[in-house]
């Protein structure tokens, strides 16, 4: 048996069946290594616990006992060996009828007291000895004050687990103050432990001290725990150099402590590991989180000052990691190094992730002309990488910054020049947003379950298939290979009938396909804890390297997939039947869903099989760039069993395959009332096993075409199309085709086949034709007036005239 996985059977009876069950909190929310502890889990469903999963090595678990008052609580009698590593530790449960989602506590090496209220006020703080970790909950606008006793030139270390704890948006603030209440030291937030806060000081005076303790921003809430650590051990807030090469005896220095600089020396393990954590240890403790430090396979090069511009650069060794520290404001590091031509480096710069204070900026320069060839802020998170391609033989030389120019004796960082090589990560897509579900297998006996695995490749394709792997007894798994072109399998579980109740955290692990490279990955996943908004800053989380897998109570129903005998065309749709076999008494809706579908295969979120029935179709559909073979596809069901219940279907097979049918259609118009034609050219692709039944769809309301019938030598089809004189009328798009042909008594449904338009008139209006005029009766012309008479002329007019004539003008 692994020495991580700590098995311990209830001492109970038989309790009520429950299903799915969850963990919430684990408390206390840590336990100090060396004694015994009862852990009280909380979630839900969780009366039938049997079994607690260890995910680190050092508990042995006595026994456990459900609350007989509380079927959501379950308390377990736990031994914690003296030699645990601290800090952070994480477990879940295994019931009868599932697996609960995984949470942490924490290891420490202190005693625990409990806060007591009322301890608000400053002048009456709660008196505590030093070496213990104070255990307490903030309220809102809470503040706990505690007061020790301490010694001139003594060391007084605080650190504080809140945030850490994942259980809501908790942001510590702690405070080393004296009697007359001058502030000898306040942190809010410390790089070493993110949202966290650590500090130390030298006692200046014998005296009594007093540590504030409280929300930054004076908020709380009941689930605002901490764990205030108080005593005389170490506080280091970095390690310098951040690593250390495998297999070599490394002195590393932890800066940062009032006390001065702690030196320590530790033999970094060959065993593959790239990460591990230290803990700064002295006479008078050990600190209660640890340092991350990186394992390479290349030595250190350490950075030697004044190294702030390029012609003073540290010149290294290469390949090696490069080490350094931006020891005050403005301070640049610059490292040196000769380089072959076209060798490809991943450059990798460790400092918000080994818990160092820096944001770093790196760029890379050609020495011979001082020119930049690349730089990177932030695409490691706060981190830098660059993939660097030697342009020439020659010298090159990088330069380390802060981002906004900080600096400081703990702004530690780490340069690895890493080759580029093939790297495989596997996972299971979260089917809910900040969510462990469906994350965990729980086979029920004699049952399935299924999962979707998805693989990240790195500097490499091909085929992978999953690696043989000792999973609990009685379970086998069914998974076919996942093609280079995706990034996700379907993986079945199924357990025997009489396969005993057990589980286990399995090394999950997929390889290449290629039995000529050594290229493999295992299983990750990261669980969300603390963020503020969705999709926001995450502050609390716990990543995992193993997947839990266990063998659960039998169901009262399982469903399986009829297995298609035909395929599914491009551009066609299947109706895929689920079966569900419901043991005599129990009758619950399922509701099923097809997790993994095939590139280009379109399917509904979910189908029900309702009470008092035990089949229902789960409509598939194929675009026309649908992948062709054959793929293995699962379905999924749940339902309510004092809870939700999950079963899987076997792992059937869909065949994705060329249509049969081949239909171009030919625009038509038609007046209202009115009949017209659509003709359409048939093209027979495949051999027909039977005639295909044809019809049109799309067509507008009150407008009707007979379905036609096509044979192998069918070369075309007239559509006799009739509409109704109030049919609706314009031009009608998106007309198209149906065909389903019949094989092994099951339909190939051709979806679409050919588009058309129909264009709908409304009749022209009828010619008016004028009625005739009628004849007006003949009246008697009138008599022409008489000319008016010759108007008399005056007597000046006459002699005007008589001149005029005279003088010969005419008349």
């Amino acid at each position: 048996m692994r020495s991580y996985l700590l098995l311990a059977l209830a001492c109970c009876t038989t309790a009520v069946q429950a299903s799915d069950p969850t963990l919430s909190v684990i408390t206390p929310r840590g336990v100090q290594r060396g004694q015994e502890h009862v852990l009280t889990f909380t979630g839900a469903r969780l009366s039938d616990t049997q079994e607690v999963l260890f995910y680190e090595p050092g508990f042995e678990v006595i026994k456990i006992e459900p609350d007989p008052k509380n079927a959501n609580r379950v308390r377990a009698t736990v031994k914690v060996a003296a030699d645990c590593p601290l800090g952070e530790k994480t477990a879940q449960l295994r019931t009868k009828t599932g697996l609960t989602d995984y949470r942490t506590f924490f290891v420490g090496a202190l005693p625990a007291v409990a806060e007591k209220e009322p301890n608000t006020e400053f002048s009456a703080p709660q008196p505590i000895e030093q070496n213990v970790t104070v255990e307490g909950v903030i309220q809102s606008e809470d503040v706990d004050y505690f007061m020790v006793e301490a010694k001139k030139g003594q060391r007084l270390a605080v650190e504080v687990e809140g945030m850490r704890f994942g259980q809501t948006l908790f942001d510590p603030y702690i405070a080393i103050l004296d009697e007359k209440r001058f502030e000898l030291t306040a942190v809010d937030d410390s790089p070493l432990v993110r949202q966290d806060a650590v500090t130390s000081i030298i006692v200046p005076e014998d005296g009594k001290y007093i540590i504030e303790m409280r929300e930054s921003g004076y908020g709380g809430n009941g689930n605002c725990r901490y764990r205030l650590h108080v005593g005389q051990f170490p506080r280091p807030t970095a390690v310098f150099p951040a690593g250390g090469q495998a297999g070599q005896e490394v002195e590393f220095s932890f800066i940062g402590d009032a006390g001065g600089v702690i030196k320590q020396k530790v033999v970094l393990p060959s065993d593959g590991r790239e990460e591990m954590t230290i803990f700064a240890e002295d006479d008078r403790g050990i600190s209660p989180s640890g340092h991350t430090i990186r394992i390479a396979q290349v030595p250190n090069a350490i950075e030697t000052e004044p190294n702030n511009s390029l012609k003073e650069a540290t010149s290294v060794a290469f390949p090696s990691a490069f080490n350094g520290v931006l020891s005050e404001a403005g301070d640049h590091d610059y490292f040196r190094f000769t380089a072959t031509k076209d060798q490809t480096y991943e450059v990798e710069c460790y400092g918000r992730r080994i818990r160092s204070g820096i944001d770093p900026v790196m760029h890379i320069f050609n020495l011979k002309d001082g020119r930049a060839l690349s730089g990177n802020d932030d695409s490691r998170g706060p981190d830098s990488y660059i993939r660097f391609k030697v342009p020439a033989d020659g010298e090159y030389a990088v330069r380390i910054m802060d981002h906004l120019g900080r600096g400081g004796e703990d702004f530690a960082y780490r340069v690895e020049f890493q080759t580029v090589s093939p790297k495989l990560t596997l996972g299971i897509p979260r089917v809910r947003r900040y969510s462990q579900d469906r994350q965990r297998i729980y086979v029920p006996k004699g049952n399935r379950f299924g999962t979707i695995i998805s693989a990240s490749r790195a500097n490499f394709g091909g085929e992978l298939v999953l690696e043989d792997m000792q999973l609990p007894p009685g379970i086998k798994m069914v998974a076919a290979p996942m093609p280079s072109n995706l990034n996700t399998m379907p993986v079945i579980f199924e357990a025997d009938p009489e396969a005993e109740l057990s589980g286990a955290l399995v090394d999950f692990r997929a390889r290449l396909n290629d039995p000529e490279k050594n290229i493999s990955g295992r299983f990750e996943n990261r669980a969300d804890f603390v963020i503020a908004q969705p999709g926001q800053s995450l502050y609390s989380w716990k990543d995992v390297d193993r997947l839990a897998v266990a063998v659960v109570e039998e169901l009262p129903y399982s469903i399986e997939i009829v297995q298609p005998q035909v395929p599914i065309v491009r551009d066609g749709s299947m109706q895929l039947k689920i079966v569900a076999t419901k043991k005599e008494g129990w009758d619950e809706q399922i509701t099923v869903q097809f997790p993994f579908r095939p590139p280009g295969i379109g399917a509904s979120s979910s189908i029900k099989i309702p009470k008092g029935k035990t089949e229902a179709y789960y409509p598939l559909s194929a675009n026309k760039s649908a992948a062709l073979g054959e793929w293995p596809v699962y379905a999924i069901g749940y339902a309510n069993v004092s809870g939700n219940a999950f079963s899987a279907t076997q792992m059937a097979k869909l065949t994705v395959s060329e249509p049969y049918l081949n239909i171009a259609l030919q625009r038509s118009s038609v007046e209202l009332g009115q009949e017209t034609e659509i003709v359409a050219k048939v093209e027979v692709l495949k051999d027909l096993p039977a005639p295909a039944t044809i019809e049109l769809v799309g067509l507008p309301h009150k407008v009707t075409a007979a379905p036609m019938t096509i044979n192998p030598d069918t070369k075309e089809l007239v559509f006799k199309i009739k509409t109704e004189a109030d049919s609706p009328a314009g031009n009608h798009k998106n007309i198209f085709c149906k065909a389903v042909v019949t094989d092994k008594a099951e339909p190939i449904t051709h979806a679409r086949l050919g588009y058309t338009e129909l264009r709908v008139d409304k009749p022209l209006p009828k010619k008016v034709v004028a009625a005739p005029k009628k004849e007006e009766p003949k009246v008697a012309a009138k008599p022409k007036p008489a000319p008016p008479a010759e108007k008399r002329l005056s007597r000046l007019e006459k002699l005007r005239l008589e001149a005029k004539k005279a003088a010969g003008g005419g008349e």
